[in-house]
C-alpha cells in the first residue's frame, strides 16, 4: 500500500488543506497499479471524511462555536444539505464545499452506513475519473 499517498488523501479530506490528486496523477504517471492507486487514495480520503463526519457528530457544541470563515463554509454546506439532501454527499469531494458537507452530515447525525455509501461512491468515481483520464 501507498502509505504516503493514503495519508495525503487523508489529510485532504479532512478541514485541513490538501491535495491529494496531484499526488495520485503523479503515482500513475510514474507507472503505478492504477487500481491500487485509487482504491488507496478513495480509502484514505473516505477516512478522513469519516473523522470530519465524527467532530461534527461528536463535537456538536464545539462545531456550533466558530470562526467567520468556517460560519461561511458551514453555512453553505448546509444550504446545500437543505435543498439536495443525503444524495448532496456524493459531491463530498468537491472543494470548500465537501469537507463542510461532511461535518454538517456529522451534526445533523447522517446515519454513518448511508453517509459511507455515499461519500465512498462520489470520491471513488473522482479518483477513477481521474486515473481513467491519465
Amino acid at each position: 500500500m501507498d502509505w504516503t499517498l493514503f495519508g495525503s488523501a487523508l489529510l485532504s479530506s479532512t478541514l485541513l488543506p490538501g491535495g491529494s490528486e496531484a499526488l495520485l496523477l503523479y503515482r500513475l504517471h510514474q507507472g503505478a497499479d492504477p487500481l491500487a492507486s485509487v482504491a488507496t487514495a478513495t480509502a484514505g480520503n473516505v477516512l478522513g471524511s469519516l473523522i470530519t463526519y465524527g467532530i461534527g457528530r461528536f463535537g456538536r457544541r464545539t462545531v456550533r462555536q466558530r470562526s467567520e470563515k468556517t460560519e461561511r463554509r458551514m453555512a453553505r454546506a448546509e444550504r446545500w444539505f437543505s435543498r439536495f439532501g443525503r444524495p448532496s454527499l456524493l459531491l463530498a469531494w468537491l472543494p470548500l464545499v465537501g469537507d463542510p458537507l461532511c461535518l454538517v452530515a456529522g451534526v445533523l447525525r447522517v446515519s454513518v452506513g448511508s453517509f459511507l455509501l455515499l461519500v465512498t461512491l462520489g470520491k471513488l468515481a473522482r479518483y477513477a475519473a481521474l486515473a481513467w483520464f491519465v
